[in-house]
């Protein structure tokens, strides 16, 4: 444990020198071509920062917000395009520069939720329905059940295990999303998006992944490659068709993005079967498209319907070809047994303080 403190320690440290190259020289360059061969070292040094690593929350943080979205941003910013970009912060200090850059936060524009709006598809009227949001310690509080109730997940069948990993997935996620904003919103006053938005109540694939799950994720895939590619495909196949190959090139590019995350952590070569999760819920996706399409005349089902069907759909799948490499590799095993020492490391010093006060 010490050596990996000590390497996460040189990590950081590398980080931060990377970035003010970033913000002082590379920003001074034309934006196009030359600013992106500028960008290149830091792209690389980000992308290989992970195997420095071997603990898998170190290793899973670092891929998610630098190897991934870090560098997904200095592709738009050598652009010109993206949350670094002064265009969209013309006041960005140093600072915010570093906090955008390196973890995932989206800052408010004109007090707007930018997300609200399909990212990955054409604008659609989102359905009306109970809101039953969950605050963070509720969260926080059922995930620690959770991983604790984990030793017991051998008296029960396998498909709730999976299940369960199911909503601790959600959940973490959910967590380290909304403490990076906590945090940089206590400490700079910045106001940021939400991480997501009650992606248990969708009502439809293109709901789920465009408009309530990891916005920050959806957002970056917009502007990275759903964007590029429908305009590049508008003139060849005008602007009806277009956005579909649009949106299978984004779940594709997440998927590929999973796997290397997944890899980071494992060290074991892919099995593809995280890509196929994805291509198959952007080809989801699509049909879904064509279906509303043909159909925008007839009523819809209500949301009590459509919702569990949305969400069965996204667990059934995930359990069948999501799941399965990690645990064959042991990567839930031990990402569990972390959230456990971390669990505990926690209740001992809320205990001293307790005991203190």
């Amino acid at each position: 444990m010490e050596g990996e403190i000590k390497n996460s320690v040189k990590v950081c440290l590398s980080i931060l020198p990377s970035l003010c190259y970033c913000y002082f020289v590379a920003s001074k360059l034309p934006k196009g071509k030359l600013r992106l061969l500028a960008l290149l070292p830091i792209l690389f040094l980000f992308a290989i920062l992970p195997l420095f690593l071997s603990h898998v929350f170190p290793i899973g943080l670092t891929a998610l917000f630098l190897s991934w979205l870090g560098n997904f941003k200095l592709l738009l910013f050598a652009f010109g395009k993206g949350p670094l970009s002064s265009h969209h912060h013309p006041s960005c200090s140093l600072i915010h520069f570093i906090l955008v850059a390196c973890l995932p936060i989206r800052i408010k524009e004109n007090g707007e939720y930018p997300s609200s709006k399909s990212t990955q598809s054409p604008q659609q009227t989102c359905p009306k329905h109970p809101r039953l949001p969950l605050n963070w310690p509720t969260k926080a509080s059922v995930f620690a059940m959770l991983v604790s109730a984990h030793d017991y997940g051998h008296f029960v069948h396998p498909r709730i295990v999976l299940l369960l990993y199911c909503c601790m997935v959600y959940l973490l996620i959910d967590i380290i999303f909304g403490v990076s904003n906590g945090l940089v919103h206590a400490t700079s006053g910045l106001e940021l998006e939400a991480p997501s938005d009650e992606p248990y109540l969708s009502t439809s694939l293109q709901d789920f992944w465009g408009r309530r799950w990891n916005l920050m994720v959806t957002n970056l895939l917009r502007h990275t490659v759903y964007k590029p590619v429908r305009s590049f495909l508008d003139n060849k196949l005008g602007p009806k068709w277009a956005p579909l190959p649009a949106v299978l090139a984004a779940f594709l590019v997440s998927g590929l993005m999973h796997e290397l995350l997944f890899y980071y952590v494992t060290r074991v070569s892919p099995t593809w079967e995280m890509t196929w999760y994805f291509v198959l819920h952007g080809a989801c996706v699509v049909a879904e498209f064509g279906v509303k399409r043909a159909f925008s005349d007839k009523p819809r089902l209500h949301w009590a319907v459509s919702a569990p069907l949305t969400i069965g759909f996204v667990v059934a799948s995930a359990m069948w070809l999501f799941f399965p490499p990690l645990l064959r590799t042991g990567a839930v095993e031990r990402a569990i047994g972390e959230c456990k020492v971390l669990l505990d490391f926690l209740l001992s010093f809320l205990f001293k303080v307790k005991t203190i006060n």
